[in-house]
């Protein structure tokens, strides 16, 4: 919580071009490396996995792992989930609150995971957060999705980047998401979606509300 993942599974359409089938094949053999490396790195340990074990597993030669991968580290901290939190905050309702609409977002991002993709991220989560290497080669991605929150707030209320309320309404959004995920890393069987809608609810008024949308509506079953 990058480029946007093409979710395996159905058949093309007839007449899709051949670049499609190439890039959904790609999507679906890095989705594969990756879930089965973090499954390696939960059982028996990040240090103590080896690429060629990971290629063992998935299946693949090492030379491919690389391709997809260049570093070990890029296992982990490689994160194609972003795209659709982003789309999905796009498409709530504009006269929906800020705190609301964000709600409804997370909801209808951590609803489109699979079990396997919701295990992959938690193992994710875990490892970037308990592996002191992972943390710091995962900083960037920490400042990139705090600048996404930033533009978000920002676009959604209209509003410049560098506006007081954008700023603390961002950093109050991002504060509980980072919270939410050292909690899952001690509690890995929490329900990350539910305990972050439980913790927004409490933003869910018009103090955070007021950058833009209509009153609060009553919320969704």
């Amino acid at each position: 919580m990058t480029p946007a993942k093409v979710r395996g599974g159905s058949a093309p359409d007839k007449g899709e071009p051949a670049v499609g089938l190439r890039e959904r094949k790609k999507a679906r053999t890095r989705a594969a490396i990756q879930q089965q490396a973090l499954r390696l790195f939960r059982d028996q340990g990040y240090d103590a996995t080896t690429m060629e074990q990971i290629a063992e597993a998935a299946e693949v030669s090492t030379s491919t792992i690389f391709r997809y991968f260049p570093t070990k580290e890029e296992l982990v901290v490689s994160d194609e989930q972003e795209a659709f939190f982003i789309n999905a905050w796009r498409e709530q309702p504009k006269e929906l609150p800020l705190v609301r609409a964000l709600r409804y977002a997370i909801r209808s991002t951590f609803q489109g995971l699979s079990s396997t993709e919701l295990g992959a991220q938690r193992d994710r989560d875990v490892l970037m957060l308990t592996v002191p290497e992972l943390w710091a080669a995962s900083l960037g991605n920490v400042a990139e999705a705090r600048q996404t929150i930033i533009e978000l707030v920002a676009e959604r209320g209209g509003r410049p980047q560098d506006d007081v309320q954008v700023r603390a309404v961002s950093a109050a959004v991002f504060g509980v998401i980072l919270d939410a995920m050292l909690r899952w890393a001690q509690d890995p069987g929490q329900d990350i979606a539910e305990e972050l809608d439980r913790v927004l609810a409490f933003m869910d008024n018009d103090h955070f509300n007021g950058l833009g949308g209509a009153e609060p509506p009553a919320d969704r079953a």
